[in-house]
Parts: C-alpha cells; sequence; structure tokens
C-alpha cells in the first residue's frame, strides 16, 4: 500500500527540471497521463505564447495558435522522435502557425464617404498619431539592429506573455545566472541605438 501511494505522489518527472523535466513529461503523456501533460502545457505555453507574439499576432489570435500548436502536439504524440528536443518542435510549429495566421488575415474594410460622416472617430489626433508612429518607428528599427541573439532574448524576457528564466535559458541554451546581464546589455545597446537615432533626426 505504501509503494503504491509513493508511486503516486511522485511522478516519473519529479526533481527533473529542462530537457529531461519534457521528456519524462512527453512520455508519461504518451501512456495517458494527463497530469505529464498538463505540466508541459504550463511549462511550456509562455514559450509558445511568445513566439506567436513575435510574429506580430495580437493576444486573440496568439491564443488561436497556442491552442492550435497544442493540438498538433496531440497529434504527434508517438511521432516525435527526440523527447528531449520538445521545446524546439514547439517552437517550430508555432512559428508556422504564427506565419500562416498571419498570412490569412482579412484586409480592411474601406469606409465610404457616408461611412465616415456618421461613424464617430475613436483614433487619436493626428498629431498625436504621428508621434506615435514615428516613435514606434525608432524603436523598432532599433530593436531590428540588435544581434540576432539579443531580439530573441529581448522577445522571451521583455515582449508580452514574459517566458519563466528556466524556460528561456533551455530555448536559447545559456546559463541562466546570465540570462539577466546579458538582458541587461541587450537593453542598453537598444537605448544607445534609440539615442542615436533621435540625435541624428
Amino acid at each position: 500500500m505504501t509503494e503504491v501511494h509513493t508511486a503516486e505522489a511522485d511522478p516519473p518527472w519529479e526533481g527533473l527540471r529542462g530537457p529531461e523535466l519534457f521528456a519524462a513529461c512527453l512520455n508519461a503523456a504518451r501512456e495517458g497521463n494527463k497530469k505529464g501533460l498538463n505540466r508541459l502545457v504550463r511549462e511550456l505555453t509562455p514559450l509558445v505564447w511568445n513566439v506567436a507574439r513575435g510574429h506580430g499576432l495580437d493576444a486573440h489570435s496568439a491564443e488561436d495558435v497556442v491552442q492550435t500548436v497544442w493540438l498538433a502536439l496531440l497529434s504527434h504524440l508517438e511521432q516525435l522522435r527526440e523527447p528531449k528536443a520538445l521545446a524546439g518542435w514547439l517552437v517550430t510549429t508555432a512559428r508556422h502557425e504564427a506565419q500562416r495566421v498571419n498570412g490569412r488575415k482579412a484586409p480592411p474594410v474601406p469606409l465610404t464617404d457616408e461611412m465616415t460622416e456618421s461613424v464617430p472617430s475613436t483614433l487619436p489626433a493626428p498629431e498625436a498619431e504621428v508621434l506615435r508612429t514615428e516613435r514606434d518607428r525608432k524603436i523598432w528599427a532599433a530593436f531590428s539592429k540588435l544581434p540576432a541573439r539579443c531580439q530573441r532574448l529581448l522577445r522571451l524576457t521583455v515582449l508580452d506573455g514574459r517566458a519563466e528564466y528556466r524556460v528561456v535559458a533551455e530555448t536559447l541554451q545559456m546559463p541562466r545566472g546570465s540570462i539577466g546581464p546579458n538582458r541587461g546589455r541587450c537593453l542598453k545597446t537598444m537605448r544607445e541605438l534609440l539615442n542615436s537615432e533621435g540625435g541624428s533626426a
């Protein structure tokens, strides 16, 4: 009786971290253990969310991508050859799905003169919109000049749906303790680029 209770209390992924944790949970999910799948969803959803948002999707579209990615995993539980590479598989699948969603976005509905006159505007004043657009342009221009590794790090740790440092470390294959200092250096570089852009304007 004690042995059965212990086995139930201590899942096979107990004490594991990173790829080993993901592999153990995936193997458990393949055997029908819902707790294993739930643990994977809890651990890796922030990563999938970041990939979707990083492709410019709004929150609603990003949620759809996250759901689609997990459904895809369910249908490929037995086909995934290397369980330890699960995080990479999720990132690739999320990237493809986000690109697909971006490709089928409906074009804006053109407004007739009558509609323009009858519908009250909810847009900011033209001057404020120009300033906001110019600010955003400078921010993304500076961001695009950062090294690819900095861009990935900032997407995972600064943008919406921030992933846990442990997941970031596994995804970027870098020591967990170096994430903060590296992020600080990347942000400093971006600020310098922004100041340079502002100075030349």
